[in-house]
């Protein structure tokens, strides 16, 4: 039996499209998991909470983007989470550099580490913010 090479051609295009709509399906179910994960909101309502920070990356408004997924800075297990979290204002970018850890006794994450850190190499830690204005 013989394939035509414009048979062979179709399916090749059509393995590539099904395979790179996968990939894109999951990348983003991944994304909405870290989104909506205790972890994550908890390390933004710290970040919101904080008037240096915040005025600091020129929010609001404040965009969270998407967490990169090859970084190594990123690792969620049953008891640690380690995220570095991109966010932008209308100033300046930054990365929020938190790490949760999980109470066995009540299932819930607690923040124990949340740092931001702006593209101008300025550094704010959220858990103990500094007081003032930040410039």
């Amino acid at each position: 039996m013989r394939v035509s090479a414009s048979h062979l051609q179709q399916l090749a295009i059509f393995t590539t499209v099904l395979t790179g709509g996968g990939i894109s399906t999951m990348y983003s179910l991944q994304q909405q998991t870290f989104a909506e994960s205790d972890y994550h909101k908890l390390a933004l309502q710290k970040l919101e909470s904080c008037p240096v920070a915040m005025e600091t990356l020129g929010s609001p408004p404040l965009k969270v983007h998407s967490i990169h997924l090859t970084d190594r800075s990123n690792r969620v297990d049953q008891r640690v989470a380690q995220i570095k979290i991109p966010v932008t204002g209308a100033k300046t970018g930054a990365y929020l550099y938190t790490c949760s850890v999980r109470d066995p006794d009540s299932n819930r994450w607690n923040l124990k580490e949340a740092v931001l850190k702006i593209r101008t190499g300025e550094t704010i830690d959220l858990l103990n913010p500094p007081i003032g204005t930040g410039q």
